[in-house]
């Protein structure tokens, strides 16, 4: 389930509208923070979660299903249990998705399977906004992009 750099960049270059399985409403939620930052960067972050559907999450209208969206996604990011993995990369192959995302912490070997046998790329153990922000360039030491070019560090920084 190991994915190189280009593969990673490809990715993230091309899969542009984001099915993000699992995000939540509430803020301080890692799924919420990786949307907002997704859109923040150009994407489009689709919310997919029963909880919430017929609402609107980060201005997006939220679906309770992928095969609900009724329109092109080309990446299914997912903050789900391992567990909830294999139907779920059943249901990315089912809209025609390209890529089926794992975010950390989630890896499921029968899904990744689910989703190479059917062509899509599959990536797990992951987080989008830390590999985009690696990759593209917003990665500062603490994790963030402070948007500050300097090679002096805090004087608080031992």
């Amino acid at each position: 389930m190991d994915v190189d750099i280009a593969t990673l960049r490809r990715i993230l270059k091309n899969c542009r509208t984001v099915a993000v399985v699992g995000l939540s409403a509430e803020w301080h939620r890692p799924s919420f923070f990786v949307a907002k930052y997704l859109q923040e960067h150009g994407y489009r972050a689709i919310p997919v979660n029963p909880r919430y559907a017929g609402g609107r999450i980060l201005g997006e209208r939220c679906f309770a299903r992928l095969e609900d969206i009724g329109e092109p996604v080309d990446m299914v990011d997912v903050f789900r249990r391992t567990d909830d993995m294999p139907p779920i990369a059943r249901s990315a192959v089912a809209i025609g998705a390209k890529c089926l995302w794992q975010q950390i912490g989630v890896v499921s070997a029968e899904a990744d399977a689910i989703a190479r046998a059917a062509g899509l790329a599959s990536v797990a153990d992951r987080c989008v906004k830390i590999e985009h922000a690696r990759l593209f360039g917003g990665l500062h030491w603490a994790g963030v992009n402070t948007r500050v070019i300097s090679a002096r560090r805090p004087l608080w920084v031992a």
